[in-house]
């Protein structure tokens, strides 16, 4: 268990349902749930997934769009006409706006397309964990620091040497994956899975595109901290 555990305010561990037909990423959603310190329960539908709820009163779900039995906007109804009101995140393969837009105006809280990157998904429950009034058991510094580049994973500000810039929602995804991983050469293969989610095959330029984009906010005028390890990837890394 990380330094980024959570637990409810009553101290007790944060319980999670998982609700997919896949068993397969059913099971790896639980193993890195319960790897955070969190109790898990799973279903393979919607039927069991309302028995898991009255047994278990989770704190967070995970439901997949399409159950063999009702769809997860539909369980989702049920369980809101219920009185339950803990956050749920939507796992869906259908990525439309529609189906998007669709799932959060039923009551969900946030969304995922499969395939998805699996920290992303953990990142994600935590934040509707914690906006869901439960606490961090021990509350981890929010900012990411490089040399003089900061990142506030909470604000979503990034500075360098004390000057604020603006990166757009997939800059500031990119930044911070390089900023978790200093001193590494990061593929792009790498970079597409964190932070895109899914496979670009034939369209790796937009990591490039991307990189060009952070370059020029966080080097432009200064010492270069973004750079290009050619054939093998990218690397941030402190100004000597």
């Amino acid at each position: 268990m990380d330094s980024q555990s959570l637990t409810r305010a009553d101290g007790g561990k944060v319980r999670a349902l998982v609700v997919d037909d896949e068993e397969s990423i059913t099971q790896l959603i639980a193993m890195a749930l319960r790897y955070e310190g969190w109790e898990v329960e799973t279903a393979a539908n919607g039927a069991d997934a309302l028995e898991k709820i009255r047994t278990s009163a989770p704190d967070v779900a995970v439901l997949d769009i399409m159950l063999p039995d009702f769809d997860g906007m539909q369980l989702l109804s049920r369980i809101r006409s219920s009185g339950e009101m803990f956050p749920v995140l939507f796992l869906t393969a259908l990525d439309s706006v529609e189906d998007r837009v669709n799932g959060l105006t039923a009551g969900g809280d946030d969304y995922v397309v499969k395939p998805f990157s699996l920290e992303e998904l953990i990142a994600r429950l935590r934040g509707l964990v914690r906006r869901s009034q439960l606490v961090l058991a021990q509350q981890p510094d929010p900012v990411l620091r490089v040399g003089d580049l900061t990142l506030n994973e909470d604000s979503y500000e990034v500075e360098r040497g004390g000057e604020a810039i603006t990166v757009t929602n997939t800059e500031f995804e990119l930044l911070r994956y390089l900023m978790r991983n200093p001193n590494r050469v990061l593929s792009k293969a790498q970079i597409l899975d964190r932070v895109w989610a899914y496979d670009f095959t034939g369209k790796s330029t937009v990591v490039e595109l991307y990189i060009s984009y952070l370059r020029k906010k966080i080097d432009t005028g200064r010492d270069s901290m973004l750079h290009t390890v050619r054939g093998a990837g990218y690397m941030l890394k402190p100004v000597n």
